[in-house]
């Protein structure tokens, strides 16, 4: 006969004798233990989440982008060190105040490549409209500011930027959320009228007033661009990008100072503009003397006050200068490839707003690199556009990784979705 188990006690203690906890039965402290495991285990995979890898589309875009930028900050060192050093008797000046403006644009960036499209679908009007009235308080109060016969920017204390900049992203994210709202209706040309031309046309419109001709161009590519790849009838492109040469040649015409480039393209002479061919002409010695593989990273001799705009809109030449063929060759494969990028994002997504909006980015910073990088070879008067990423302006910068923000936020919505399409299939098998 089994005796009954009997109670176990502990040491008396004071004279007080106390049972012990009876042990856990086996059943429960399994229970717990997988419990804990469980807990565990969702804390791991929490975890894993936050860090899972992303596309391959998002770290090519991610990291030509970053590439770019400090390649960028580097050139901006060497063809701005003579000029900052006899403005501000510092030769780190520009350079400093360009890596300020990169460590502000890169978590603007990151940061924006978090934020969902319903985001930018609530608030695109809003966003619109203040760049839109920050271009207007240049136009027509004392914050305004000309520069070289542009009158583009707003000064506020110490700090100078360019409206214009954020009308760029603005207006790329409102032909987003325009067009693809109206995609069944795009063969209409009465649905193309009444919403592009009041809205986009006048924001060219007030870029245009300040006589920026070049990011007037690029708006209008911006523009065209977004129809294109919205999908929009051919004959109607035709007829908007002849609209937009007749009214950009009178534009042109319009104003001695660019008149003058005209001439000197041609190979004429202006007295209201008699710099100009100074700089073409510079800027053919800079790229000639560079010759394959260039005089060194910087030995540049037309940076010593002989090139205008060295940093910015002739920066293109310096590289040629210093790194040659190869160096420019470089910089032509990084826009490629940077183009490459944008319409793999466009192919693999299936959102009509995420494909218009990336393709209208697409065409701006592609086509703003076309220009720049013809003017400095001579094949188009110069318009004065900077380089996208790699030329001295930091609010141009800004603008540039802020739009690439968005199609990185593009890239991750996309896998997204394409992991959920993959876990319902699996589910239903």
């Amino acid at each position: 006969m089994t005796n009954p188990p009997r109670s176990v006690r502990a040491p008396r203690v004071g004279g007080v004798s106390r049972p012990l906890p009876r042990p856990m039965p086996q059943a429960q402290q399994s229970a717990g233990e997988n419990a804990d495991s469980d807990a565990g285990s969702s804390a791991r995979i929490s975890l894993g989440r936050v860090f899972q890898a992303e596309s391959a589309n998002y770290f090519m875009l991610l990291g030509i982008t970053l590439f770019m930028v400090v390649f960028g900050l580097v050139m901006v060192l060497s063809s701005s060190s003579v000029e900052s050093h006899t403005d501000t008797d510092n030769f780190f000046s520009r350079f400093w105040s360009q890596g300020i403006y990169a460590l502000v644009g890169l978590p603007l960036m990151l940061l924006v490549s978090r934020l969902p499209s319903a985001f930018w679908k609530r608030s695109v009007w809003v966003l619109l409209g203040l760049a839109c009235f920050f271009q207007v308080l240049v136009l027509v109060t004392p914050l305004g500011v000309e520069i070289g016969g542009n009158r583009n920017w707003l000064r506020v204390g110490g700090f100078t930027g360019q409206p214009s900049e954020a009308i760029k992203v603005a207006l790329v994210v409102w032909l987003g959320v325009i067009l693809a709202r109206k995609k069944d209706l795009l063969g209409n040309w009465k649905h193309l009228v009444i919403p592009v031309v009041p809205v986009a046309g006048g924001s060219i419109l007030l870029v245009t007033l300040g006589g920026d001709l070049g990011t007037t161009v690029i708006m209008a590519g911006i523009v065209l661009g977004a129809l294109f790849f919205a999908g929009v009838k051919l004959r109607h492109l035709a007829v908007g990008s002849i609209v937009i040469s007749v009214l950009a040649v009178l534009v042109a015409l319009s104003s001695k100072s660019r008149v003058g480039r005209i001439m000197a393209f041609f190979g004429g002479h202006s007295a209201a503009n008699p710099d100009v061919t100074w700089q073409i002409n510079n800027g053919f010695y800079a790229l000639a003397s560079g010759g394959v593989f260039g005089v060194g990273l910087g030995n540049s001799h037309s940076k010593w006050s002989w090139l205008p705009a060295a940093d910015t809109d002739f920066i293109f030449a310096i590289i040629g200068e210093e790194l040659g063929l190869i160096g420019a060759v470089v910089v032509l494969v990084l826009f490629v490839l940077l183009a490459i990028t944008f319409l793999r994002i466009i192919h693999a997504s299936s959102d009509p707003f995420a494909k218009v909006t990336t393709a209208a980015i697409l065409v701006w910073l592609i086509a703003q690199a076309f220009v720049n990088i013809a003017v400095v070879l001579g094949v188009i008067p110069v318009l004065g556009v900077p380089l996208p990423l790699i030329s001295a302006g930091g609010t141009a910068m800004i603008s540039s990784m802020i739009a690439i923000g968005i199609v990185l936020s593009f890239a991750r919505e996309t896998t997204r979705e394409n992991e959920r399409a993959a876990h319902g299939i699996t589910s239903r098998a």
